[in-house]
C-alpha cells in the first residue's frame, strides 16, 4: 500500500530522544502543578520551581522545541517586562512575574499569544469559580467597584501553570497522532 500526500511521513525520533523529549514534558508538567499547587495552598510560588523550569527549558530546546533561542529569549524578556509592571503596581506577585517568565521561554514569540490565550482563559476560569462559590461576593465586589474581592487575591500562578501545562502538551498530543 502505498502513502498518499495526504498523510504525511513522520520522521521518527531517535529513541533516546524521545525519552528525554517526553522526559521533560512531564518534568515540565510536574515542576508547574507543583507551583499552581503552591499558589493555591500559600499564594505562594517557590523559587525552585521558577527556576526548575527554567532549567528544563534548557532540556526542552535541546529535545523538542521548534522555536529559535533568541525567540524564546525575546518573548521572556516581553513577558519579564509586562508582568514586572504588573507587580509594581502590586496587581501580580514576583512569583507569578518570575514563572510566567520562565513559562515564556517555552513559548517564545510564535506561541505567545496562544501561551497567553490559555492562561487568560484559565485565570477567567478561576475567577468565575470563586466568584461562584461564593455568590455574596458578588454583590460586594459591585458596591466596591472590585475592590475589597477575595481577600486572599486570585491564585494567577495556577492560570499561568495551567497555560505552560498546555503549551508542552498540545503540540505533543498532536505528535502521536
Amino acid at each position: 500500500m502505498a502513502w498518499s500526500s495526504a498523510h504525511p511521513v513522520r520522521c521518527p525520533m531517535p529513541p533516546l530522544i524521545e525519552i528525554a523529549y517526553w522526559a521533560t514534558i512531564v518534568s515540565v508538567c510536574l515542576v508547574l502543578g507543583t507551583a499552581g499547587a503552591n499558589d493555591i495552598r500559600s499564594r505562594r510560588i517557590p523559587n525552585w520551581t521558577v527556576l526548575a523550569t527554567a532549567l528544563l527549558f534548557c532540556a526542552w530546546f535541546f529535545v523538542g522545541s521548534s522555536v529559535p533561542l533568541l525567540s524564546s529569549l525575546g518573548a521572556a524578556l516581553l513577558v519579564f517586562v509586562c508582568s514586572f509592571a504588573l507587580y509594581s503596581f502590586g496587581i501580580v506577585g514576583a512569583g507569578d512575574s518570575k514563572l510566567a517568565t520562565a513559562v515564556a521561554l517555552f513559548a517564545g514569540f510564535p506561541h505567545l499569544p496562544e501561551f497567553i490565550l490559555y492562561m487568560s482563559l484559565t485565570g477567567g476560569l478561576i475567577v468565575l469559580c470563586m466568584l461562584l462559590a461564593d455568590p455574596a461576593r458578588i454583590f460586594v465586589m459591585m458596591q466596591m467597584r472590585g475592590r475589597g474581592f477575595l481577600e486572599r487575591g486570585v491564585p494567577y500562578g495556577v492560570a499561568i501553570a495551567a497555560g505552560g501545562v498546555m503549551l508542552v502538551l498540545m503540540p505533543a498530543m498532536q505528535k502521536l497522532t
